[in-house]
């Protein structure tokens, strides 16, 4: 089981350093599916809890590796983490009292809208904007979906600073990265403090993840742009359809 949650963190290590996720939106539902073929079961809610140490781990190595290559906006990350911060308090304190199928449902239709909103612009080109007044209060609304959610904000984050900030796909998701890994301490904190974290299989996950995220940082280099959110995209949809398989089908 243990070599399993390691694999479930690689490969969220991976695809959270090039898309910028955090990997929990791989976690979360991983653990949810494959756990039980080792007869072990776990809640979301302790699932969102491991994400988000493996969140915390994400953004420890993705942030390392965007540094050297000199994508992350680290103005930026700092004048937004403290929304992100916030948002992220409220998310878990929600985390911690609303049903599985609530948490399940708000997950799913969050990542199919933000797949919906890349996808739109996949033909728009990738250049400087000046931000829009929205991204504060969405920000805050990345942190709420963090906290709750366990996904790192990322699949929030990223098309708000992309299509709201106007600041390019490649750079968003390296200053989500640095973002996250600040919003998911505080995160972390309710979730122990809730009895919820087991530490063992955040172990397990966060060292997947911190070798898999060294990989993602120098393969995102080597995608395009539009391939980039074409896969970030693809994934969101098939993640939200196998959640809502799991708790409607």
């Amino acid at each position: 089981m243990i070599l399993a949650v390691l694999a479930i963190g690689l490969l969220a290590g991976v695809l959270g350093a090039i898309l910028g996720l955090g990997g929990g939106v791989v976690v979360v539902p991983a653990l949810e599916f494959v756990l039980p073929y080792f007869h072990t079961t776990i809640t979301i809610t302790q699932a969102v809890a491991v994400s988000q140490i493996g969140v915390l781990a994400v953004g420890l190595a993705g942030t390392a590796g965007y540094l050297r290559q000199g994508l992350i906006r680290a103005r930026t990350g700092y004048l937004l983490s403290p929304y992100t911060i916030l948002g992220g308090v409220v998310g878990s304190w929600l985390g911690l009292r609303l049903p599985a199928r609530v948490v399940a449902t708000v997950f799913a239709v969050l990542l199919l809208y933000s797949a919906y909103n890349l996808l739109q612009g996949l033909r728009r080109e990738e250049r400087e904007r000046e931000p829009s007044r929205l991204v504060p209060p969405a920000m805050t609304l990345a942190g709420i979906m963090s906290g709750l959610l366990g996904i790192g904000g990322g699949t929030v984050q990223v098309p708000v600073m992309n299509l709201l900030g106007g600041i390019p796909i490649r750079q968003a998701i390296a200053t989500s990265t640095f973002i996250m890994g600040l919003t998911a301490v505080a995160n972390a904190l309710v979730y122990s403090a809730g009895g919820v974290l087991n530490y063992q299989m955040a172990a397990a996950v966060s060292l997947g993840v911190l070798v898999g995220a060294r990989l993602g940082t120098g393969l995102a280099a080597r995608i395009s742009a539009r391939n980039l959110k074409l896969f970030f995209s693809l994934l969101l949809i098939f993640t939200a359809l196998q959640l809502l398989w799991k708790y409607w089908g």
